[in-house]
């Protein structure tokens, strides 16, 4: 690979291993297992344990495997550097862990993955106050913000009622009053958008979906873009400042997000989402390309209430959605009507395999408010605007015309 710098996204991704030194000539960058790693030289330890130099301490900070993934999705988002641990969720709570203390304020979208709500829920019980609001309208944050907001978070596409956060003008509100903007960027991942374009600071990635793309290996990621000035930070402990300002950030996540709490991605799981990655262009391209037919046939179907997908005319936020993604998504849900029992439908289905994760190369489909948000209850679930009927589907790479022939057979023994 030559000295070119710009080329483009899934070649870049294919050959970074190559662009720094790999043993023995290995194409993929070999899984290290050893939690330990030793030097000759015991000042030069001191020095890396010291933040001098760099190099790797223990297994649970990092090792060779996780640090080349995290060299690729930082690459991806256009970062300065990235973070990666055990699961998205927890990338997610290595945000409270390392920068919220209680006292503090954070808006949040009030349109969540189920287990985000939760964890913001726990926070607001040990101190921290959150108000969560429809981000879909940025009045609706400005009008949250108190002098104790310490950030806002938001996801791009919402998991499972695929409502579309109004991006550009929360960056800038956020840019305006000096507020670390967080981003989930996991339905639309680094392909389709780049949070880094409208502002974010941080971006979460949850490296399970897409990114890995197989249903194999759990894993998470923190990145930071370079946007926000972490001088504005209250909360940046001394030590942590001993290098530029643009690492403060992720220096202090990674002690107190990841070293001290432990959620440590296992290297076998960091080389099976970097193999998957190399790929993540091609399946989404052919993912949303799926989920487009489907929602199309789904939305001209007698026997379907509601279909959510942005890529359709009809969603809220369709006109925003193409403005700033590359293509709308795998991610859609819809609602049968009234008199239709979701679960035999369901059972009717032959291809779509009934299962809770995202971004698999099979569709997955599952009824919502029966299984991923049952534990919130009726009232939260309304208030999400999650019916008791809704199906989520993560649309798969399947061949398009057999995906669309299994729906509309199951739907015609409605």
């Amino acid at each position: 690979m030559s000295d070119k710098k710009n080329y483009g996204f899934t070649t870049t991704i294919l050959h970074n291993d190559r662009q720094k030194g790999i043993e023995h000539g290995s194409l993929h960058k070999p899984i290290h297992t050893s939690v330990a790693f030793g030097y000759g030289d015991a000042r030069q330890l001191a020095s890396v344990f010291q933040g001098k130099e760099p190099g790797f301490r223990y297994g649970r900070q990092g090792n060779p495997t996780i640090s080349a993934l995290e060299d690729k999705v930082t690459k991806m988002e256009q970062g300065v550097g990235t973070i990666c641990f055990a699961t998205g969720m927890g990338a997610i709570g290595a945000v409270f862990q390392a920068l919220l203390r209680a006292g503090d304020h954070m808006v949040s979208s009030s349109f969540l993955f189920g287990n985000t709500n939760s964890l913001w829920q726990t926070a607001a019980g040990q101190g921290v106050d959150v108000a969560f609001v429809d981000a879909t309208d940025v009045a609706n944050v400005e009008a949250a913000l108190t002098p104790a907001t310490r950030l806002v978070f938001v996801e791009t596409i919402a998991n499972p009622r695929t409502q579309v956060a109004d991006l550009k003008r929360i960056g800038a509100l956020c840019k305006a009053r000096g507020i670390l903007y967080v981003v989930d960027n996991t339905m639309t991942t680094p392909y389709l958008f780049r949070p880094k374009d409208v502002g974010a600071g941080l971006v979460v990635n949850a490296l399970t979906k897409s990114i890995g793309g197989h249903g194999n290996a759990l894993g998470g990621s923190l990145t930071d873009t370079g946007v926000y000035d972490w001088n504005q930070y209250p909360h940046i402990y001394e030590n942590y400042k001993k290098a530029a300002p643009a690492q403060w950030g992720l220096a202090q996540i990674r002690a107190k997000g990841l070293r001290d709490f432990g959620a440590s991605l296992a290297p076998e799981a960091a080389h099976h989402i970097a193999v998957g990655a190399e790929t993540l262009a091609l399946r989404m391209e052919r993912t949303s390309s799926n989920a487009l037919a489907l929602a199309r046939m789904l939305e001209a179907d007698e026997r379907v209430a509601a279909v959510y997908y942005p890529g359709l005319a009809s969603h809220p936020q369709h006109g925003i959605s193409g403005e700033l993604f590359r293509s709308y998504g795998s991610l859609l849900s819809f609602e049968l009507k009234d008199g239709i029992d979701c679960f035999d439908f369901l059972n009717r289905l032959k291809l779509a395999i009934p299962a809770s994760n995202l971004g698999d190369t099979r569709t997955l489909i599952i009824p919502v408010a029966h299984t991923i948000f049952y534990e919130m209850g009726p009232v939260r679930r309304a208030s999400m605007g999650i019916a008791e009927s809704l199906i989520r589907v993560s649309v798969g790479i399947e061949d398009e015309a057999d995906l669309l022939d299994d729906f509309r057979t199951a739907l015609a023994g409605c």
